[in-house]
């Protein structure tokens, strides 16, 4: 265990070592030579080094997950850096010399930039994630605005809050006339016959005077009252989404922008060198502050906002100066220490009243929407709660009934109808379809060609037609029996035809002698044969189609349950199609809104939008890529994301306007 753990503070101590080795090169080059090298790594080694470099680590965030750093996290490392500490500063004044100090002070205000960057990712992140509710209470009222039901319904809703709000304004009112009633029962009726025909006649011509169209908006008062408050709310809501993008944009824009280009530097040394970045930390930080006050100032409009912000930053006392070597520990001391009033007072007080004023020009809460069905409810539960219990035996009768005849279905339309198909493609003997049984046509068959033998037997003189002219009677051989047989298989019963045409010559004598009804009953017989024969056709077709029949009588059930998985696929997934088909619609909607900021923007002299602009393209790209998370397959999201990113990157105007017309068509499939 101690030789792992030994190994690990090894390797911690080589990355704290090349870590502190590669910052002794920046703080050389920033001393404008090398004499320094020696003293920048001494200093580097001091306790005080140590603690600061294992802050800029924590700083430095390397985790692509969760790449920002919270308020808390970020202001505990602020206070364990020690930087606006007036005792540890002066004990690094004594401790340490000037050159040591002066190295010290370059690690504080890494230290302080880390940190500005962090805060000013934090602040842009707090101000796009605030964007989507307030798109999302602008949706709503636009709904109830373009929707006559909506609108019904929300001042239905908003009643007991209106007719409150009534009876708080004229309650003054009421107050005379509850205080005086024996003087108002002892008024003569000469007293009050004045003022009630004056009122009559002011009525009277107030009625002529009115238009129909009048009368109906006086009736109509309170769906216009809620129209015109849904109104008021748009606008507020949209003017707080301006000045939020436009807050936005300035932080985009502005925030630690030192002006160069990474390729017209030739290395860190010269970026180091020749540019005053810790002033530019300082603005960043008076910027921060600044939006963050105005922001939410919505009685200014949006020039008077950008003007205040930059006009607040350069009026600024403490951060608004330039930093050298001389005030860079006091400077450092006062920018961290508004780095922790920004992150601990003026941040969350931004979103104690961001979220004021959402709730008050908002959607109505949960209570007010819900009042009105929570109430029905309430007062029909009882009812519910009665007919359930007097009809407990009935619902349950009726959910066993349902059950079996679920299953009952399930089992003889589904499962006994695939048995047979399986049987039948097995060719299972008992799965055969048969309308007679199997040897009755053999059994019928043999019976009457031994009728018709013992009848030719018996009358010989029928077997041949020329012994039925002659009446020989001379005894059958066998030859002529096997004859008779061949031909009684082949449905010839010729010599009881004769005796049956002989016979009818003289029936009573045929019947006497019983010839006649011998004759007949082997016909009846040969009818039987015939008759089986014919079915026995019948049944070889069927045998053929058997399994055709099979499949036929399995498609109803099959019919049937395919048609009800679909009606319930229907039921449950409905909500999630038209979930999606809103959040399409929304997307599209957004796309439109994309494209009038592109239509109305005034691009700036180096072909980029304004503040305003790009704060809003931000806040709509946002939402845009949201919304487009849950729609999208992952493969596409990827393209997509790319799209956006051209989308939202300040590199020329035609650009971005390319960048959204390729997005209209590559993703029309799942915007439709």
């Amino acid at each position: 265990m101690s030789i792992f753990a030994d190994a690990h503070d090894h390797d911690r101590d080589d990355h704290d070592e090349s870590e502190r080795s590669s910052l002794s090169e920046v703080l050389e080059a920033s001393e404008d030579g090398s004499v320094f090298a020696h003293a920048a790594i001494d200093a580097l080694s001091r306790p005080r080094a140590v603690n600061l470099l294992e802050v800029v680590k924590a700083l430095s965030s390397t985790s692509s997950s969760h790449p920002q750093l919270s308020s808390s996290r970020i202001r505990f490392l602020l206070e364990q850096s020690g930087i606006a500490d007036p005792e540890i500063q002066s004990e690094a004044f004594e401790q340490y010399d000037e050159s040591e100090r002066r190295h010290m002070s370059n690690i504080e205000w890494l230290i302080i930039s880390k940190a500005t960057v962090q805060t000013c990712g934090l602040i842009q992140a707090t101000l796009l994630d605030q964007i989507i509710p307030l798109n999302n209470e602008i949706w709503y009222w636009e709904e109830v605005l373009n929707s006559y039901v909506y609108s019904s319904i929300y001042t239905v809703q908003t009643s007991p809050i209106r007719l409150w709000a009534l009876y708080q304004e004229n309650k003054h009112r009421m107050k005379p006339l509850s205080s005086s009633p024996t003087e108002m029962a002892n008024s003569t009726w000469e007293g009050i016959k004045g003022p009630w025909v004056q009122f009559y006649d002011i009525v009277r011509t107030t009625v002529r005077d009115r238009s129909m169209v009048g009368l109906q908006g006086k009736v109509l008062s309170p769906i216009s009252q809620a129209r015109r408050e849904a109104r008021k709310k748009i606008a507020t809501l949209k003017k707080l989404r301006e000045m939020t993008s436009t807050g936005l944009g300035i932080l985009v824009d502005e925030a630690l922008a030192f002006g160069i280009d990474q390729d017209d530097a030739n290395s860190d040394v010269e970026i180091n060198s020749h540019l005053d970045w810790k002033g530019v930390v300082c603005r960043s930080v008076a910027l921060m502050e600044q939006v963050l006050q105005d922001v939410l100032k919505l009685r200014y409009s949006l020039v008077d906002y950008e003007n205040g912000v930059f006009t607040g930053v350069q009026d600024d006392p403490e951060l608004f100066q330039t930093v050298d070597h001389d005030n860079a520990s006091d400077q450092a001391a006062v920018v961290t220490r508004r780095l922790f009033q920004l992150l601990e007072t003026t941040l969350p007080v931004h979103n104690d009243q961001l979220g004021r004023l959402v709730t008050e020009h908002g959607r109505p809460s949960v209570l007010v929407r819900c009042w009105l069905p929570a109430t029905v409810a309430a007062l029909s539960s009882t009812t519910i709660l009665r007919i359930l219990v007097n009809r407990q035996a009935e619902l349950i009768a009726w959910a066993q009934d349902a059950a079996v005849t679920v299953r009952d279905f399930w089992a003889n339309w589904i499962i006994e109808p695939t048995r047979k198909v399986v049987r039948t493609i097995r060719h299972d003997e008992t799965s055969e379809i048969a309308i007679m049984s199997r040897d009755s046509l053999k059994a019928d068959r043999e019976s009457l060609e031994r009728m018709v033998v013992d009848f030719a037997t018996d009358n010989p003189h029928f077997a041949s037609a020329s012994g039925a002219a002659s009446g020989s009677t001379s005894a059958l051989t066998e030859t002529d029996i096997a004859a008779i047989r061949a031909k009684v298989n082949e449905g010839d019963v010729t010599p009881v035809l004769r005796a049956y045409e002989q016979d009818l010559r003289s029936p009573l004598k045929g019947a006497v002698r019983g010839d006649l009804i011998r004759s007949l009953l082997i016909q009846v017989q040969k009818t039987k044969v015939d008759l089986e024969v014919a079915i026995s056709g019948i049944d070889a077709l069927l045998k053929s189609q058997e399994l055709v029949f099979g499949f036929v009588g399995l498609t109803p059930g099959i019919l049937v349950s395919i048609g009800a998985l679909q009606y319930l696929r229907g039921v449950l997934g409905g909500r999630k199609g038209a979930r999606h088909s809103k959040k399409a619609g929304k997307s599209v909607r957004v796309l439109r809104n994309i494209d009038r900021i592109f239509s109305e923007a005034t691009p700036t002299a180096d072909n980029v939008l304004t503040y305003r602009d790009h704060g809003l393209l931000l806040c709509e790209v946002h939402v845009l890529r949201t919304l487009m998370h849950k729609i999208l397959p992952r493969d596409v999201e990827k393209e997509f994301l790319e799209d956006l990113e051209d989308l939202s990157n300040l590199r020329g105007f035609q650009i971005q306007v390319r960048a959204l017309d390729r997005i209209k068509w590559a993703y029309a499939k799942w915007l439709s």
